[in-house]
């Protein structure tokens, strides 16, 4: 999967990444926010990954590896550790951004609607996005989505791959394109591959499917209510996947 497939590679070992303290995640933290401040320069590829999901979440907060750091907070991924199924969406919105978790806005309440009707327990699985900061242009007083591109996909690829080396999912679902294209490293054609399991290098298998926000948008009533019972049974077949 690209140049950083190794960060993928197993932890020496799971308990380590599990018994994690916040002191840790500080250290993290602090070694980044050192390189900040030395230079503005990115995090290097071949930096000390973290090994706790606090560090994750301490590092999205001080990382320069793109200029998305520029427009708000960062956002990292939530849930449990080791859950069967991981969730990727594409990027932070207004309220993810603000309440610093991920789907919590419409989005978000499609999602849990459709995973309750697919039988998926949210709370057991780990939500994340491929970009951790809200890509946006303001108008007014609002801020307005914008789509990231492939740089930006790829410059934080590094965290995406680091929840998933400690969280370890069985199986991750890509919601929509840039998701896809994060977690496969190419573009996947929703249409062409939804309903397969896709063998990813660090042995998990990758689902695709559309990103909730699509649905928001469908405006024929009849092409949404298809669009919406195809996404139910994408969620319920990835839990199935999952074991």
């Amino acid at each position: 999967m690209g140049g950083n497939g190794s960060v993928l590679a197993e932890s020496p070992s799971r308990a380590k990444a599990a018994s994690g303290t916040a002191g840790s995640a500080a250290m993290f933290a602090a070694q980044v926010a050192a390189m900040v401040r030395a230079s503005e320069a990115p995090v290097p590829d071949d930096a000390a990954p973290p090994e706790t999901l606090d560090a994750v979440r301490a590092g999205v907060d001080a990382c320069r590896r793109c200029d998305l750091w520029r427009c708000g907070q960062g956002v990292a991924g939530e849930g449990p550790l080791h859950a069967r199924l991981m969730f990727v969406g594409e990027q932070p919105g207004d309220q993810e951004e603000q309440a610093r978790k991920p789907f919590v806005g419409p989005a978000g309440k499609v999602l849990d609607k459709a995973l309750a009707e697919a039988g998926v327990p949210r709370a057991e699985t780990f939500v994340t996005n491929a970009v951790k900061h809200f890509k946006h242009e303001p108008r007014g007083k609002r801020r307005l989505h914008k789509t990231p591109d492939a740089r930006e996909v790829s410059a934080c690829r590094w965290w995406l791959e680091n929840e998933r080396r400690i969280v370890r999912p069985r199986v991750i679902v890509a919601l929509g394109a840039t998701a896809a294209l994060s977690v496969f490293d190419k573009p996947t054609p929703i249409g062409k591959f939804r309903q397969q399991a896709i063998q990813l290098p660090d042995q998990a298998q990758g689902v695709v499917t559309y990103h909730p926000s699509y649905l928001l948008r469908v405006p024929d009533a009849e092409a949404k209510a298809k669009a919406y019972r195809m996404f139910v049974d994408d969620l319920r077949f990835a839990w199935k996947l999952a074991g």
